[in-house]
């Protein structure tokens, strides 16, 4: 399997595909990033500061920007979510190889982005179809962790479905909110 970092793949199911983001994309993001309804189910633990809740083109395209430059240093891959059908961009999908020196050392962590009229258990199905099926091994992680904010019983459904459970831990001993999927031996 190719490096992450050296040739970012596309992944496709029926609903979604999920690409590497691109500042093309910026137009389309911002109804993601500038809606309302969404931004309270965005990670933004540990983004000093950063909610993701953007409402020009201007702050959409810096985030792009730090995002490529991530890439680049190999931080983390941030995706785009295209439906399929209308190939509109509804959001974006973010995972890297956490080291850290806690319980969670050699975990993921997955961002799912999703405008809020996508936030649905069938597209949040299918990206972690994707994401079991490849970033485990993509990203040499042990275990995925991946934020749910209880008023989301939408993307709940689509992690209990897909095997995750709720972790009592505290995720840098300060986020909660967690949902935990550990790698199949």
């Amino acid at each position: 399997m190719k490096n992450m970092y050296e040739e970012c793949p596309i992944y496709r199911k029926n609903l979604v595909t999920l690409r590497q983001t691109r500042m093309e994309d910026a137009k389309e993001l911002l109804k993601c990033y500038s809606d309302e309804k969404a931004v309270p189910f965005f990670n933004s633990d540990n983004c000093h500061g950063d909610d993701f809740h953007y409402t020009t083109l201007e702050r959409m395209k810096q985030a792009i920007e730090f995002w490529n430059i991530s890439y680049q240093n190999k931080y983390f891959v941030r995706w785009t979510v295209i439906e399929n059908n209308s190939k509109e961009k509804i959001g974006t999908v973010e995972m890297f190889h956490r080291i850290a020196e806690d319980d969670f050392n050699h975990y993921g962590i997955l961002r799912i982005d999703l405008r809020s009229d996508y936030e649905t258990q069938p597209i949040l199905t299918e990206i972690l179809e994707i994401v079991d099926h490849d970033f485990f091994q993509a990203f040499d992680v042990d275990g995925i962790l991946t934020k749910a904010v209880p008023e989301n019983a939408e993307r709940i459904a689509a992690l209990t479905k897909m095997g995750y459970q709720a972790s009592d831990r505290k995720f840098m001993m300060k986020y909660n909110n967690y949902f935990i999927k550990h790698k199949k031996m």
